[in-house]
């Protein structure tokens, strides 16, 4: 057994995503969420690929990209509100990063474990962020995989997709814990 750490179990055992509605100026700067990047980054990747990427989205960004999904809901005839959930997503926001999954060719990695490894990304930003200090939430939703979205918005390729926009801020309020998965529930040991 390596040497154990125990302040960094304490917090995966408590750490609590915050609300994007929640998330306030300031953001981190440049140099803060180059680091927060960096953890990311460090990701398992078999193959190394690095089936992923990062967009990261400032405030005009994400107006023009509040504009974009009001525009495509309505293009798609969705509901109203869903229509308005998704252009506050991005009215809300300060700061977000697209995390993107973009697969590889690959004969040994199948297309599913790059794209899981994309969401390994998605988690290892968010914890990196909260671990920093920072509020953090992982978000999708529709305009996470609308081709119209995703190509006039994003300028994502036909393989790519949003595996999450993980909206970073500061914290204005604590949010309350939620009830957690029983353990018991969810968990087979097979001893032989």
């Amino acid at each position: 057994m390596t040497d154990p750490n125990p302040a960094a179990l304490d917090f995966l055992l408590t750490r609590r995503s915050r609300p994007g509605k929640t998330l306030a100026l300031p953001v981190p700067d440049d140099a803060t969420l180059d680091t927060l990047l960096t953890a990311a980054a460090r990701t398992p990747d078999h193959g190394k690929l690095e089936p992923w990427r990062f967009v990261v989205l400032e405030r005009a960004a994400l107006e023009r990209l509040a504009g974009l999904a009001r525009t495509r809901g309505e293009a798609l005839g969705l509901a109203p509100e869903k229509i308005e959930k998704a252009g506050q997503m991005y009215d809300q926001a300060h700061l977000s990063v697209a995390v993107i999954a973009s697969p590889k060719p690959s004969e040994k990695i199948p297309e599913i474990e790059q794209t899981l490894s994309a969401g390994a990304a998605c988690l290892a930003l968010l914890n990196a962020a909260l671990a920093a200090g920072w509020g953090a939430n992982w978000l999708t939703g529709w305009t996470a995989t609308d081709r119209g979205f995703l190509s006039e918005g994003l300028d994502l390729k036909d393989h790519e997709f949003v595996a999450g926009f993980i909206q970073l801020g500061s914290e204005t309020s604590v949010p309350p814990e939620r009830p957690r998965p029983d353990l018991a529930a969810i968990t087979t040991r097979m001893r032989a």
